[in-house]
């Protein structure tokens, strides 16, 4: 039985179209990690409530992720899922839902997201139980950190009999173990975000001490200097919006506007099937990039126009497959590519 069973299954399967272009990304992410680069990704939609921290935090554990550009949705719903996965409700034939349907869901305390649903009183409020203390005390103390930061602290203090999701498919928690780079730009638009909006405006809670995203910016400006040294780094982008915008351009702004030398990102795909439709960033070609000096023509450049709860699990499985078994996906590779 063959050690690689779904690398294998990809190189022999997707000749064509989203299929070609979701084999051409593996193939060129694993030669980038095989020469020593680094991958950096950004997380939109609802990725976490989707689940995809089953594959994410073991490629994460195994060295093929190095800092990650998040929603402040998906920062939350990692935690969500890892200490209230049991009250989550599925709603498969969510299609087919009336407006009084969702008036039921909305009585019984879920909020739905597409075809899952977040329970109001065991993740929003339970997790508020934790986390406001943390910022009462800052604001007592007059300290400033990033929104991660508190995020990162709490779920690695979660004791495990609270946990009701498997922890080795929480990838807050494996980012937070292995100290991983992370930007949450405009985290305000979550649900935490929120959350944290009241207490400032109750007086419980001093505004200051979340650090914004500007700040976010000029940290990451050192952290990508530090990741892109030697081979590089890579972009590897879920959906569009501001978690995919806002670190891809640290490049340019690097070279223009501190005017000192930066390389480009080492390498860029994109699953979305967001279309360019009034001038839509999302949905724009690798190329419009290039005009943006973020890549340049000799960047590994794919687009996979598809569903990324489908494609990102095949890839990061497929990947690794070839970190524990390198030899053999060489091998394999060589054959079948």
């Amino acid at each position: 039985m063959s050690e690689l069973p779904i690398l294998e299954f990809i190189l022999k399967n997707y000749k064509n179209f989203n299929a070609r272009a979701t084999r051409d990304a593996l193939l060129a992410y694993w030669r980038h990690i095989e020469a020593g680069g680094r991958m950096f990704w950004a997380l939109a939609g609802a990725m976490s409530s989707a689940q995809l921290g089953i594959t994410l935090a073991p490629a994460i554990r195994a060295g093929l992720i190095h800092g990650l550009s998040v929603t402040g949705a998906n920062l939350e719903e990692s935690l969500f899922r890892l200490v209230a996965h049991h009250s989550y409700k599925d709603f498969p034939d969510y299609r087919y839902f009336t407006k009084e349907d969702d008036t039921r869901i909305l009585e019984e305390r879920m909020r739905r997201v597409t075809d899952t649903s977040i329970p109001e009183d065991e993740a929003f409020r339970a997790v508020e139980r934790h986390i406001v203390p943390a910022w009462k005390k800052a604001t007592e103390k007059g300290e400033r950190r990033f929104w991660h930061e508190y995020f990162y602290e709490l779920v690695q203090t979660i004791s495990p009999t609270q946990y009701q999701g498997d922890p080795e498919a929480c990838w807050l928690l494996a980012a937070a173990q292995a100290r991983l780079p992370l930007v949450v730009p405009g985290y305000e638009d979550s649900t935490f975000g929120n959350i944290f909006a009241a207490y400032v405006r109750m007086g419980e809670c001093s505004a200051s001490i979340a650090k914004s995203g500007i700040e976010y910016m000029a940290a990451f400006y050192d952290q990508y200097r530090e990741l892109s040294t030697g081979a590089g780094i890579g972009f590897f982008q879920i959906g569009g919006g501001i978690a995919g915008d806002f670190p891809i351009c640290v490049v340019p702004s690097l070279k223009y506007d501190l005017e000192e030398p930066a390389k480009p990102w080492a390498y860029f795909c994109q699953i979305s099937d967001s279309t360019t439709s009034y001038g839509s960033y999302s949905g724009a070609t690798p190329n419009e990039k290039i005009t943006w000096d973020k890549l340049t023509k000799d960047t590994p450049m794919f687009v996979i126009e598809s569903d990324a709860t489908i494609v990102a699990p095949l890839i990061l499985s497929a990947l690794l497959e070839c970190r524990k078994h390198p030899e053999q996906a060489r091998d394999l590779i060589a054959r079948l590519s």
